[in-house]
């Protein structure tokens, strides 16, 4: 064997590694089209997504009333504790495994309230559809491998980057598992009018 041909056979060994996780996203397309929730609960870790959704759901409040400069110390902990226990119930609603389904079949959970109807779908729109091999393409360009466990994917694909879902798999025991769903702009937007609205309320 030839010196060259080692970091050749590295490289094609990278290439066929970062394609794994497409197989496993598409066995989870595959679950989302099928609605099949026994399949999602066994390849999310509902534990690691209810933490995030929680940290999403209370930035997306605090970015919705900021504190300002001149508010006392007191209140703003007051503020952060109000956002992050309003949090609690938001995260426990969206991260179910029919949720979850919900959430990734189009981009939008129907199924939780969030004070308003969906919005329209739009083209490009059309959460984790994977209907042939060649679908993986988009998908594959629109990942991001971090480091040798961790993928993160855009979904879906065609869809400018603020109304992506952001994706992320982790590779363990071999097996790639969703650990986290990054929420998108009009997401969060929606979150933060309905901690404005339960906010309004207790005042």
């Amino acid at each position: 064997m030839r010196w060259w041909s080692i970091p050749i056979l590295l490289l094609l060994g990278w290439f066929a590694f970062t394609l794994t996780p497409l197989w496993a996203l598409y066995d989870l397309a595959r679950a989302v089209q099928a609605h099949d929730t026994d399949y999602i609960a066994r390849h999310v870790n509902f534990r690691t997504l209810r933490l995030s959704v929680i940290r999403q759901a209370a930035a997306a409040a605090q970015a919705r009333n900021p504190a300002a400069p001149d508010v006392e110390p007191r209140e703003r902990q007051r503020l952060s504790e109000a956002a992050a226990a309003l949090a609690v119930p938001i995260a426990e609603a969206l991260v179910t495994p029919a949720t979850v389904v919900d959430l990734l079949d189009d981009g939008w959970p129907q199924s939780v309230e969030l004070g308003q109807e969906a919005p329209a779908p739009r083209s490009g729109g059309g959460g984790l559809r994977i209907d042939n091999l060649r679908r993986l393409i988009p998908f594959y360009l629109a990942s991001e491998m971090r480091g040798f466990r961790t993928v993160v994917v855009g979904v879906p694909p065609e869809a400018s980057r603020e109304r992506r879902l952001r994706v992320r798999l982790r590779l363990r025991n071999w097996t790639w598992r969703v650990v986290d769903i990054e929420l998108n702009d009009e997401l969060r937007a929606r979150i933060a009018q309905t901690f404005a609205r339960a906010d309004a309320k207790t005042r």
